[in-house]
C-alpha cells in the first residue's frame, strides 16, 4: 500500500445550509447596509420577477445597489471580514476537544487508500467563503463572484451560481477543469479512465431544493449525495428533506453535525470505506 499512489476521491460540499447556517449575506453584510433580512431577499425576489432574471444575479446586483447607497463600496477585502462571521455548523473546525472534520475525514482517506480533495459548489460568494475560517481546507472553491474595477471595487455580477448551473461544476471536477471559463475542455470528449476524478469517486453534500439537481445527478451517475438539514430546523422542514429519498433523490439523510461519531461522520466514512471497497485500495482485515 505504501508504494500505491493514494487515489484521487472529491467530497464536494453546498455551503449555505450544508456548511453554515443560513445564508451568509444575512450575517452581517444586509445589517451593514441598513436592510432587514426579509426586506433584502423579498426585494431581491421582485427585481428578479421585475426583469424575468436570474435571481442570483439580481440578489447580487441588490448588493451593488445598497451597498452604493450606504457608501459603502464593496471590495474583496470587505466580502472577506463579513465572510469570517458565518455560523459554521458544529463539528467543522478543529477544537481542544480534537481535530475537526476535514483533518478526521482526510485520515479515513489515506487509511483507505483515497486522497480526498474538499470543494464547494456554491450560489453564495466566493469571496465570502474565501474569508471564512475553514477555507484552507478546499482544494477549489466554484462559487459566485463579482468582477472589479482597477480600483478594487466591485461593479458588476462576474458569476452567478444557481441551482441548475451548479452541476456542470460535477464535471469540471470529473476533468479536472477548475476555472469558470473553460467550456472547450469540459465539452471535448474524455473517457472515462482519463478524467481525474470518476463520479464514483464523488460524495456531494447538500440541503433543500437549490442541490436537487446536483444530487439528483451525483445519484444517478454512479457517486454518491447526502441531503443534510440544521438540527434546528422545524420537523416538517426535516420531512421535505427525508421526502428525497423516497423521491430516489439522494442516497441519505442526516443533521448537518460534523462532529465525530455523529451520524453525518458514520455515513461519510462508510461511504469513503465503499469507494474503497470498489477501487480496490481497501487494505486487508487481518
Amino acid at each position: 500500500m505504501a508504494d500505491t499512489p493514494l487515489l484521487k476521491t472529491a467530497l464536494i460540499y453546498d455551503f449555505d445550509g450544508t456548511l453554515a447556517r443560513g445564508n451568509m449575506q444575512e450575517v452581517t453584510f444586509i445589517p451593514s447596509v441598513g436592510m432587514d433580512i426579509g426586506d433584502f431577499w423579498g426585494e431581491a425576489d421582485k427585481l428578479t420577477k421585475s426583469a424575468d432574471g436570474d435571481n442570483i444575479l439580481m440578489y447580487m446586483q441588490l448588493m451593488l445597489q445598497r451597498a452604493r447607497h450606504s457608501d459603502q463600496p464593496i471590495t474583496k477585502a470587505l466580502l472577506a471580514e463579513h465572510g469570517q462571521e458565518v455560523k459554521l455548523f458544529d463539528g467543522l473546525k478543529s477544537d481542544l476537544t480534537g481535530p475537526g472534520w476535514f483533518e478526521r475525514i482526510d485520515a479515513i482517506g489515506a487509511k483507505y487508500g483515497l486522497e480526498i480533495e474538499h470543494y464547494i459548489i456554491s450560489a453564495g460568494l466566493e469571496e465570502m467563503i474565501d474569508g471564512c475560517p475553514i477555507r484552507d481546507a478546499f482544494h477549489h472553491v466554484f462559487a459566485s463572484k463579482f468582477a472589479y474595477d482597477d480600483h478594487g471595487v466591485a461593479i458588476w455580477p462576474a458569476v452567478g451560481v444557481n441551482y441548475t448551473t451548479k452541476t456542470q461544476y460535477l464535471f469540471r471536477i470529473n476533468k479536472g477543469v477548475l476555472n469558470h471559463w473553460d467550456h472547450e475542455r469540459i465539452n471535448r470528449f474524455t473517457a472515462d479512465e482519463d478524467r481525474r476524478i470518476p463520479f464514483e469517486r464523488m460524495i456531494f453534500l447538500g440541503d433543500g431544493d437549490t442541490d436537487v439537481p446536483t444530487m439528483k445527478m451525483m445519484h444517478t451517475k454512479g457517486g454518491f449525495s447526502i441531503a443534510v438539514y440544521d438540527p434546528r430546523n422545524s420537523e416538517k422542514d426535516q420531512k421535505k428533506i427525508y421526502s428525497l429519498i423516497s423521491e430516489d433523490r439522494v442516497n441519505f439523510v442526516a443533521a448537518a453535525d460534523y462532529r465525530e461519531g455523529q451520524p453525518l461522520d458514520l455515513i461519510v466514512k462508510g461511504l469513503i470505506g465503499r469507494i474503497a471497497i470498489n477501487a480496490g485500495t481497501m487494505p486487508a482485515i487481518d
